[in-house]
Formats: C-alpha cells, structure tokens, sequence
C-alpha cells in the first residue's frame, strides 16, 4: 500500500481491491498483531493537500430559511484553502481580531476519480467517498465583504476527519442524521434529506464548471443551528468544544484556542 492516503485514492478500484484483501488476510492472521491502540497516535485529517476544497452555501433548506434566503437555481460555491486543513481533536485557532467565529457541520465528498461534464446518473462512479468537515467562518469578514473567501480561509478554518467511509460503504447520503453539538448543547439536528442538491447532482453542477480531480472535497452545506441565525447570535469564544457526528461516518470534535 502507498504511505499515503492521497496515493491510495489514485489507484482507484485496484486500490480498494487490495486493501479488502489484506484486511481479510489481517483478520485471519489475528487483527491484534497488526493494530496499534488509538491512545498512542494522533489522527490528522485523512487528506492533508488535495487539490481543491470547493463548499456550497445556502444547500439546506432548513439553513435557507433560518436564515431568510431563497434556495438557488444552481449551488451557489465558493473555495477554501488546502492550508486551512487540520483534523480531529486539533484546536480551531481563533484570531484576536475575530469577534463572530461560528461552525458548520457538513458531510463532505471526497472525489476518487477525475470528472468533467459528467451526468448525474454518472456522477457517483467518480466519488471515493465522504467524511465529516466543519466550514468554520468569521462572520464579521465573510459578511463584511459580501463574499465568503477571505471570512472561511482562516489557517485551521477546515476541521475534517476522522476518516474516510467509502462510497461502497455508505451507498446512500440522501438520509443521513447530521448534528452539531458545542459544549455538549445540540445545535444542529437535522437531516441531509434536506440538501436542496442531492450528492450526485453536486458532482453534476460543478463538472460543469471545473475539471474534479481525485482527493478534491466537496464540502455540501450546513443545515439549520448556525450560531449566527440563533436569536441572539451566539459565536464560538475559546475554549469551546465542537462536536459534529454524521450517520455512518463519524465524529469530529475540535476544541477553539
């Protein structure tokens, strides 16, 4: 197997092919003397540089009407940086100058093989498959600007992880618990059978657009519970625990410093 988890999604079905193989041989020889205790490692996001982060906004219809937006024709896109990547259980960095820090929880895609013009009953064929991403933003600087990049590209605005779940694994995204947790209080709780574009039709649109390479994600919007639509807003101060858990994926918590 490649060293890194980028290279693995290059081989595509051989890849996977090969890693069921030696799972299976590893559970016949006895899982124990290949596995090494969570306590003594540290998980970093399971893709560290791909190509481009691409996220949607207003793609929950329950987030659109928290937040008195129309739901768009098209998905409305912006990117962020590969170098606002950090993983699981590392500190969400807030700077001195933020005052309006909030989270996202958001069920992100990892792209498996390159996808251009595709169709939507063609798009899955292109997806690897999906981990849990939080699109962390500056409200003040993403609003203040009346454009998304600068307030979301922040060093360590880009939590993901723990893992990646295969699209073979996980067959079915339009029906998946989605909740957002902050000091232990449930934020978000809904459902991405609220996604006003549904996973394949997200591939579809942005084929359209730019040429999806392999470990690209997708981050596809976050529902209902942002702190700024709360009444009143209430935004992230350090010290704080964001904990997102996605429906056949898994949790992802990370502390504000």
């Amino acid at each position: 197997m490649p060293p890194r988890f980028e290279d693995f999604i290059m081989l595509g079905s051989c890849g996977l092919a090969t890693a069921k193989s030696l799972q299976a041989a590893a559970l016949d020889m006895g899982l124990d003397d290949f596995s090494v205790p969570q306590g003594e490692v540290s998980l970093l996001a399971p893709i560290l540089t791909p190509p481009k982060i691409v996220c949607l906004g207003l793609n929950y219809l329950d987030h659109a009407a928290e937040t008195g937006k129309t739901v768009p024709a098209e998905p409305i896109i912006f990117m962020k940086p590969r170098t606002a990547i950090i993983g699981p259980n590392e500190e969400i960095v807030k700077p001195a100058f933020v005052r309006e820090l909030d989270y996202e929880g958001e069920l992100a895609i990892i792209i498996g093989k390159r996808a251009k013009k595709v169709t939507t009953s063609e798009a899955g064929e292109h997806v690897f498959g999906y981990t849990v991403f939080n699109d962390v933003s500056a409200r003040e600087i993403q609003f203040g600007d009346k454009q998304w990049t600068r307030g979301k590209s922040f060093d360590t605005f880009a939590p993901m992880g723990p893992w990646v779940v295969t699209r073979e694994s996980l067959p079915e995204t339009q029906n998946l618990s989605i909740r957002t947790w902050v000091n232990g209080e449930l934020r978000q709780n809904s459902s991405t059978r609220n996604m006003a574009f549904t996973v394949d039709e997200i591939v579809y649109h942005l084929s359209r657009v730019m040429t999806l390479e392999p470990c690209d994600v997708i981050a596809t919007g976050t529902p209902a519970g942002v702190g700024f639509a709360m009444a009143p807003p209430r935004f992230l101060e350090r010290g704080d625990a964001v904990r997102i858990e996605i429906e056949g994926i898994g949790v992802l918590e990370n502390k504000v410093a």
